[in-house]
């Protein structure tokens, strides 16, 4: 969760393994939009001597449909290359890292950017663009903030890029989730749980104080949308954008014997995608989750039928006994999930939520999508539209907002009855796993890029 670790290949590839995936209106350059998509999962900041680094053999994208058909309009790639100042020393740094050309900083990073169009137009719109280093200490890295500060880069425009370590933004109780179904908050109704006397206790985030590198650009919204629009009307077709994120190596690989080094060549290939927060993780089944990584969204009716009837709205009544009849009825008609189907494969069309849609059309696909004509919040709910804020997911996705709870209020049948003559149990609209940012150990920036300063090794307590 969001996507760490969400699949067997994939989890023995973290540095292609996407993580979490945001799309939002700039809070504070409303014509432009921000993305974000972060990889390598729960790293350690004491991850010396060899600290995380984004992949030279991995190519990275950010894609943007526009037109509801599940394949990409725009696309913006990201190339890494590893620079080596000293073949002599095992050290990543010989002294403190003041600049991003410090010569005490041993081993570095330079990537490419490049905006690629649905026709094949290419735009390199930023080369040799500086990776920060990661945050290892306070003799290293004495003045991370302003590091970070200078590795974001202007690419004119009103663009701005990012590639480097952040602190991890998602908030989540893995440690008890994966522990058959429970939340710490209602594990006293839990069938395993209560056989054990657990009492309710609150969340404990496992994310906590752990990083994630992160590729973050902030662009026009009319580089984004179809002829580049950039009205207001939120029920305009136009106004809507599909994103996901991927990562491909290439085809094949090969180890060189006695020498420490592989190649790789051909075609790239598809390793690793994400669009929706959780939908490989809880919807896609274990024998297919690596088939999943591998399509494009426009392939996803394949995987609508788990949509339609999800596993965990069918384990949520078992494993809480008495809690979610009216839930255990519905699994039991068999009637499909609509408000599932649109809230994760086409998007809600308008009429079902006064002032709000973000419907992509009747193409099924897994992507975040985001209505540009809605402005920031100027009193951001982290449940989004549940919460009254329809700035917030589903409506893409903010840093802060509350992904886990949102889906799991929803699977358990809160927005169920937007769609039909439907009552949601009472657990329904409180059920969560009992965590806010401030269970992060570190807040959010206000600005570009937006995810908080990542946690150094040396005052990072041991898990």
């Amino acid at each position: 969760m969001s996507s760490h670790r969400e699949a067997p290949e994939i989890a023995k590839d973290p540095v292609a393994d996407s993580t979490d995936l945001y799309a939002f209106v700039t809070p504070d350059d409303h014509g432009t939009v921000t993305l974000i998509a972060n990889y390598i999962p729960l790293q350690s900041p004491a991850g010396g001597p060899n600290f995380y680094e984004f992949g030279d053999d991995v190519l990275y994208e950010i894609h943007i449909d526009n037109d509801g058909d599940g394949r990409p309009d725009v696309t913006y790639q990201f190339r890494f290359t590893t620079h080596l100042r000293n073949q002599d020393t095992f050290l990543y740094n010989t002294g403190p890292i003041t600049s991003l050309t410090s010569p005490n900083w041993n081993r570095f990073q330079t990537y490419t950017l490049t905006r690629v169009e649905a026709g094949g137009r290419e735009t390199v719109l930023g080369r040799d663009l500086l990776c920060p280093p990661c945050n290892i200490g306070p003799l290293s890295t004495p003045d991370y903030p302003a590091l970070a500060h200078e590795a974001v880069h202007s690419l004119g425009g009103r663009r701005k890029v990012f590639a480097g370590q952040r602190a991890e933004g998602f908030y989540v109780d893995l440690g008890s989730i994966f522990d058959l179904g429970n939340l710490r908050p209602f594990q006293n109704l839990q069938v395993f749980a209560a056989a054990m006397h657990f009492k309710a206790a609150p969340g404990v985030n496992a994310t906590k104080q752990l990083n994630v590198h992160s590729l973050a650009l902030q662009v026009p919204i009319d580089e984004l949308t179809r002829g580049c629009w950039t009205g207001s009307d939120v029920d305009d077709p136009r106004s809507v954008i599909g994103v996901w994120t991927s990562a491909s190596r290439r085809a094949a690989r090969v180890i060189e014997p006695g020498r420490g080094k592989e190649s790789e060549s051909g075609p790239f290939v598809q390793v690793s995608r994400l669009g929706n927060p959780l939908f490989n993780e809880v919807i896609v089944p274990m024998a297919r989750k690596d088939e999943w990584n591998a399509l494009p969204p426009a392939d996803d009716k394949k995987f609508a039928s788990y949509v339609a009837k999800p596993e965990l709205a069918g384990l949520l009544p078992v494993l809480y006994p008495g809690v979610f009849p009216n839930l255990a009825a519905l699994d039991a008609s068999g009637k499909p999930r609509a408000d599932l189907l649109a809230i994760l494969l086409t998007g809600i069309p308008k009429g079902i939520i006064p002032g709000f849609q973000n419907f992509t059309g009747t193409t099924e696909a897994d992507m975040l999508r985001l209505n540009v004509a809605i402005r920031p919040s100027t009193h951001p709910n982290i449940l989004g539209p549940l919460g009254g804020d329809l700035a917030g997911f589903p409506n893409g996705r903010r840093v802060f907002d509350d992904v886990v709870t949102v889906e799991l209020r929803a699977i358990a049948g809160v927005t169920y009855a937007l769609v039909a003559t439907y009552t949601p149990d009472a657990a329904a609209s409180v059920v969560t796993d009992g965590l806010t940012p401030a269970s992060l150990g570190t807040p959010f920036l206000n600005t570009f890029p937006f995810l908080g300063v990542p946690f150094d090794g040396y005052h990072h307590p041991a898990h």
